[in-house]
């Protein structure tokens, strides 16, 4: 496999260290310049700060780095950049081009190189849109990672991706919570079948997880101080509405959706699609710390 590990994530993952895996299409495709990459860094920033090392995952000029160094953040945050899923990772790395790796990608580069934990935004699932339905979801049920995440992105079809997520086995586990995240919204009114308390707590689980062979967890962490459930499914009809007025299909439709909702919402949405996945990075850095003290003992 073409892949780079940066020195320090392959010290600390030999050593039975702490690392947390991070996306970078949230750089690439997310935010404009220079935005992208100061919220990369902060990410970053904030699994350092809460003990673990972190690991931006991105890919320059065909070659799939676990790790990005300062140098390579910066060139891949302002490059033309692909957006890279398991569907056409094999062509952007054959015609050695940049990209940004989506929740699939990175969980398939993350496993390649060891790492335990992966923290992003929300994720992919199952679209209104009839056969729409992202790869991250076969990802989730086969690479034996923990994932943090504040539930499915809210302009999925959320109750068919929980569902989804069920028929391909992919244990989800409510932080705190009964009820499975709701992205922009704090909670959704979907019941989980499991939860945990705790960072140790879900490190424990993920173990038996791994001596049964299964695989990984999917931890649905609820946003603070989420926008009203309301408020949003008036600004999510808008724009779906406006979506099918343009007749959008395919991979046109989710950046259009969230950008029409970014509008609508005064940026409202942003603010809370940042704050989550600083809240993510967090909890991932914590978990990671306690599945490294098992594999240490």
């Amino acid at each position: 496999m073409n892949i780079k590990i940066n020195p320090q994530v392959k010290d600390t993952l030999q050593n039975a260290g702490a690392v947390v895996a991070l996306e970078s299409t949230v750089m690439t495709h997310g935010l404009p310049r220079p935005q992208n990459l100061e919220l990369s860094e902060s990410l970053e920033n904030v699994v350092r700060a809460a003990g673990a090392i972190p690991a931006t995952v991105g890919i320059i000029a065909g070659e799939i780095i676990v790790g990005l160094n300062a140098d390579e953040m910066k060139y891949l945050a302002n490059a033309k950049a692909e957006k890279a899923s398991i569907w056409n990772l094999a062509s952007i790395v054959s015609k050695k081009q940049n990209a940004g790796t989506t929740v699939a990608t990175t969980l398939h580069a993350a496993n390649a190189a060891g790492v335990k934990v992966f923290a992003t935004g929300g994720i992919g699932g199952v679209h209104h849109e009839e056969y729409d339905e992202s790869a991250d979801l076969a990802a989730l049920a086969k690479y034996p990672l923990i994932t943090v995440c504040a539930g499915p992105k809210s302009i999925l079809n959320v109750e068919a991706t929980l569902e989804r997520l069920e028929s391909l086995a992919v244990a989800t586990i409510g932080y705190k919570s009964d009820k499975l995240a709701g992205f922009h919204s704090s909670l959704t009114d979907l019941n989980l079948s499991a939860r945990a308390d705790s960072p140790k707590e879900i490190a424990d689980i993920y173990a038996v997880q791994q001596s049964l062979g299964l695989n990984g967890l999917l931890i649905s962490n609820p946003v603070q101080n989420g926008m009203a459930k309301e408020k949003l499914d008036k600004w999510l009809a808008q724009a779906h509405k406006e979506a099918k007025a343009e007749n959008l299909k395919g991979k046109t439709v989710t950046p259009f959706l969230l950008a029409k909702l970014a509008e609508v919402s005064n940026n409202e949405t942003v603010e809370v699609n940042l704050r989550l996945l600083e809240q993510n990075a967090h909890l991932g850095a914590k978990i990671a710390i306690e599945v490294a003290k098992l594999e240490k003992n």
